[in-house]
């Protein structure tokens, strides 16, 4: 099987080892992964902050980035339930482009969901001999439909140990710019959510959100606190 890889944003920029890591993933069931290095975003900062005229050409780029018939898998819900939900209002139906769209809703998938729910695959032979948390991000959540799949990714590490927080599936306050326009609010939900960590006694907080894992990592350094924020896919891959 040969696959497209779609990395996000913030994974490019800076966790380029998740990006490596799902390769390795996705290698390790003998697929072929495709990475077309001319990619970029898939324009959802911009479509959030109301410039609809830019994301449809970045989606029209986007799009043209990946042709073919071949799966997208992508390390992030929050980009892929973007595409999925939000490309539609771009596009009129009278649209080429419409066309392309429905075809690449189809064919584009989030890491976890692929893993669990199409390969079947929830064993990797991963090793994480630490206590954990997991962060059901927003988008992911609530946009992509995935609360399920990580957990059993996470049942399978040997020696993990996830302890669930109180209201895992609230808000960590990045929200895209949200955090910059309403800075004072976000900080506020970001230290509730690491409170809410940290009384489970976990050593690490994990989801599939770069976003979020920056976003709580940036507060976490702030106020030096004992926690680490990590993407599944790092977990998935460690021990190795």
């Amino acid at each position: 099987m040969q696959v497209e890889l779609f990395i996000p944003c913030f994974i490019d920029q800076m966790y380029p080892e998740t990006g490596f890591n799902t390769v390795k993933l996705l290698e390790k069931l003998g697929i072929e992964v495709i990475y077309n290095p001319e990619q970029t975003c898939c324009g959802q900062p911009a479509f959030n902050s109301g410039y609809r005229k830019e994301t449809k050409n970045m989606a029209k780029k986007f799009m043209n980035d990946f042709p073919g018939d071949r799966l997208i898998i992508s390390p992030s819900g929050s980009c892929t339930g973007f595409i999925k939900n939000y490309y539609s209002q771009l596009f009129t139906s009278e649209e080429k482009e419409y066309e392309q769209y429905l075809s690449l809703k189809n064919r584009l998938f989030e890491l976890t969901d692929f893993l669990v729910n199409h390969v079947k695959k929830v064993d990797f032979g991963a090793e994480f001999p630490h206590k954990v948390t997991y962060h059901d991000a927003c988008s992911a959540l609530r946009e992509y439909g995935i609360k399920r799949e990580p957990r059993e990714l996470l049942k399978h590490v040997k020696g993990l140990e996830l302890i669930e927080m109180e209201e895992n599936d609230t808000c960590c306050g990045f929200g895209g710019t949200f955090m910059v326009k309403h800075k004072h609010i976000s900080t506020a939900m970001t230290e509730q959510k690491v409170e809410h960590a940290l009384k489970t006694g976990a050593e690490y907080i994990i989801s599939t959100e770069s976003s979020c894992i920056l976003n709580i990592e940036s507060y976490i350094r702030k106020n030096n606190i004992n926690l680490k924020p990590i993407h599944i896919a790092d977990i998935l891959t460690s021990g190795w």
